[in-house]
């Protein structure tokens, strides 16, 4: 692993009716903690909390109004961060009833949200990942889009615009506009589109050996690759922006009466996928319809070391790593494997949760062991 400028650290956390906690104030060892408690009582809820403050928002997809406790108006989390010699403060909260969301960082708002994503520098491993490989497409292009947004500066402001101009034509396409209203549209449709193609395209190919490494590595030899499975056609080798641009174009033009029929734009980084293929049999198989439970966990473990390892790229520090009962309905052997790679490659503040004392932990039973027991957390 190569060698990294610093790591950010949670100092402390103080969380007020978000979830099942009512009050709640922690702070955290640097090497990170074990919380070890029962089914329900709130783990997955804490680290939920924790990555709350990268992207401000929920990673199992809730929207905010289902984060405030139950008969109460408003939930806040506030993090107290160590990292590159000095403290970083960041705060999120949410008013149920205007739908009002602030967020501060060190006591000052942004002026956009979007200024405020990855102030942490967080990685979450849950069960949840499962829909990264047997889940539908978005939900990797969320994935993708995600990684993309906290580590590619200027993605997301790509993004945003593709999104703004692909509404605009689609409500142009539906109400039957005209050939020269529609033109309109489709030059800055491929311009911004083809910035996220070639955005998306060149990070898998990037992450493609290191994803397949791991995936070998924690599935004893067996091997799957990824590869961006884009509806526009763009060759062997990623393509910059302004190629994969002009190979938007020509996609539009050619399924311009398809389009008009449908009422909707049929072609775009909206319209693609991350393919994760298991090679067997002299050939390749989509993981998501014919790989085991194991297999598909053992992607989705893979996908997010390569986010990890992203992190470490591109902002020049280690990650927080979050495991949320990683090694629930692993086999032994995967298990094992999977704590080999994270002990090698994980050099930062690990938080993790298990439902009981496990032998199986990070820093060879050296972090500290918390309790949880319906929104109480016993240190």
């Amino acid at each position: 692993m190569s060698a990294v400028a610093s790591s950010a650290a949670f100092r402390k956390l103080r969380l007020r009716n978000f979830r099942n906690f009512a009050e709640l104030e922690l702070s955290f060892p640097p090497a990170g903690v074990a919380v070890i408690g029962d089914n329900g009582t709130g783990k997955t809820n804490l680290l939920e909390a924790l990555y709350y403050l990268e992207i401000f928002r929920s990673f199992r997809g809730a929207p905010d109004e289902q984060l405030v406790r139950f008969g109460e108006e408003v939930f806040h989390v506030r993090g107290v961060l160590d990292g590159a010699g000095s403290a970083r403060e960041i705060e999120a909260a949410f008013e149920r009833r205007s739908r009002r969301k602030r967020v501060a960082v060190n006591g000052a708002e942004p002026d956009r949200l979007g200024d405020a994503l990855g102030g942490v520098g967080v990685v979450i491993f849950s069960p949840a990942d499962m829909t990264l490989v047997a889940g539908a497409p978005g939900d990797r292009r969320r994935f993708l889009d995600i990684v993309l947004s906290l580590n590619r500066p200027g993605y997301l402001g790509a993004l945003q615009r593709y999104r703004q101009i692909l509404k605009h034509r689609n409500a142009m396409l539906r109400s039957g506009g005209s050939d020269a209203l529609l033109a309109a549209w489709d030059e800055g449709l491929a311009e911004w589109g083809g910035r996220v193609v070639a955005w998306r395209a060149e990070w898998i190919a990037e992450i493609a050996p290191g994803f397949a490494r791991r995936y070998a590595a924690i599935a004893g030899g067996q091997t799957a690759r990824v590869a961006y499975a884009s509806s526009v056609p763009l060759g062997d080798t990623p393509p910059g922006a302004e190629a994969a641009a002009e190979a938007f174009r020509a996609e539009l033009a050619r399924l311009g009466p398809r389009e008009r029929e449908r009422g909707m734009t049929l072609v775009g980084p909206h319209r693609d996928d991350l393919a994760i293929l298991l090679q067997r049999d002299g050939g390749e198989a989509e993981l998501r319809d014919f790989g085991s439970g194991g297999q598909q966990r053992t992607a989705a473990i893979a996908l997010r070391m390569v986010e990890a390892e992203t992190v470490r790229s591109a902002r020049g520090r280690e990650p927080v790593v979050l495991l949320d009962d990683v090694f629930a309905e692993l086999d032994p052997g995967r298990s094992g494997r999977i704590l080999e790679l994270l002990e090698d490659e994980e050099r930062g503040q690990v938080i993790l949760t298990a439902p009981k004392e496990s032998d199986l932990e990070l820093r060879r039973g050296s972090l500290a062991h918390w309790r949880i027991e319906a929104g109480a957390v016993l240190t």
